[in-house]
């Protein structure tokens, strides 16, 4: 048998396995489905959608590519990318997974970058979001927000480090073209903006009934991910899968002197990271180190629901999705070694912590802090504004087909 006709066996066999589980465990596949909902309908739904509206606008008046210009003798020194990848990375680490890879992947639609520039800027343009790691992760599941400068710091300076690393590949593929110009900086960067704003003839209406279009097509394709995920990683427990991928870790995690106990919630998160760090701060037989370098690595790795949705948004290019998968286990190695060596320099001596592991103490929680507030809204006013943009979504798909 021929390695394509295993191929198909073994996918035909694992969806079929994955369909008689769901029949058989389906209060399970129920409540995982739910809790994915939840999710998608009250926090990354209404976080991200003003960011990729916003994005496809700033792109079609050429604001990009004016700040493109700019940021070009920043950008292709270090990370041997356009100028316009300044702004796919800080978009990325304001909204998220996965808008550094529907932002690239759009450059890439615009001719903005090559195929190298854009497999290399996808790698270290998706992040997770600060809202994510101080909200969700660090008071809602540890309940310490003093931990999420810890792991924020981690986490981008582990993309950087990818994006250093990055620099490299592909050097045989690449060919670079330098362009001289006498004009200054700033002038020629107007002059790309202006031009881009008239390569687009769409009047404004046009361009935000596409921008929102686009934006919630995207948003709905993530939300399927997060159910489907949600549910595999519920039915991967039941069927004792994860258990036992978690035994063969143990030899692996006994090396780095990391406890058995967080073998589980590492696999977990290799699927689904909210589930993950959620299961990885239970943990009662670690130390809080120990807790913070195991979610540290599974933010930066961003679990397979992640990389399912930054796959099927790269499957609409050429950008090949290796790369991206491949950085994201050097992401994870990074954020877990920075973990490790800002702890005593940074956590214990900044914050004099001298609280147990699995103590949660109350002062830790700042309710009067911008960010506990403002997630602590996006939760109660999530489910409007999803609504209302799903709404909308209906009325500008009617009346483009009634047309």
């Amino acid at each position: 048998m021929n390695r394509s006709k295993l191929k198909t066996l073994f996918l035909a066999s694992t969806v079929t396995i994955m369909a008689i589980s769901i029949i058989s465990f389906p209060q399970e596949s129920v409540d995982a489905s739910i809790r994915g909902l939840d999710m998608w309908w009250e926090i990354v739904f209404p976080s991200l959608l003003p960011f990729f509206i916003i994005s496809e606008m700033l792109i079609g008046f050429g604001v990009v590519r004016f700040i493109g210009v700019l940021l070009e003798p920043l950008m292709r020194p270090i990370f041997k990318v356009p100028g316009v990848g300044g702004f796919v990375w800080a978009m990325g680490l304001a909204s998220g997974y996965p808008a550094g890879a529907k932002l690239t992947a759009r450059l890439r639609q615009e001719g903005q970058l090559t195929r190298t520039e854009a497999e290399r800027l996808v790698s270290f343009t998706n992040s997770s979001n600060p809202l994510f790691i101080f909200g969700a992760v660090s008071v809602g599941f540890f309940y310490n927000p003093k931990l999420g400068v810890i792991l924020a710091l981690s986490h981008y300076l582990g993309n950087i480090c990818v994006g250093i690393l990055m620099r490299f590949y592909g050097k045989s593929e690449e060919v670079v073209e330098v362009k001289k110009t006498k004009q200054s900086m700033l002038r020629l960067a107007f002059s790309q903006l202006h031009q881009t704003r008239l390569k687009d003839k769409r009047p404004i209406g046009k361009l935000l009934g596409d921008a929102v279009m686009s934006s919630i097509q995207t948003l709905l394709m993530i939300g399927g991910f997060i159910i489907l995920f949600s549910v595999v990683n519920k039915i991967l427990f039941h069927l004792q899968i994860t258990s036992y991928l978690a035994k063969m870790l143990e030899i692996l995690f006994g090396l780095f002197a990391l406890p058995d106990a967080l073998s589980i919630p590492f696999i977990s998160g290799l699927f689904e990271i909210t589930q993950g760090s959620q299961l990885t701060s239970q943990v009662q037989d670690a130390t809080l180190l120990q807790q913070a370098i195991i979610t540290s690595f599974i933010l930066a790795f961003s679990g397979l629901s992640v990389q399912a949705q930054v796959a099927s948004i790269l499957a609409q290019t050429d950008i090949r999705f290796q790369p991206f998968f491949i950085a994201r286990f050097f992401h994870g190695m990074f954020a877990g070694i920075f973990t490790f060596l800002l702890w005593n320099p940074l956590y214990k001596q900044l914050y004099q912590s001298e609280q147990p592991s699995n103590a949660i103490p109350v002062f830790f929680i700042d309710e009067g802090s911008y960010l506990y507030q403002y997630f602590d809204w996006l939760i109660s006013i999530g489910p409007i504004i999803t609504l209302l943009a799903l709404s909308a979504y209906i009325v500008l798909f009617a009346k483009k087909y009634i047309k």
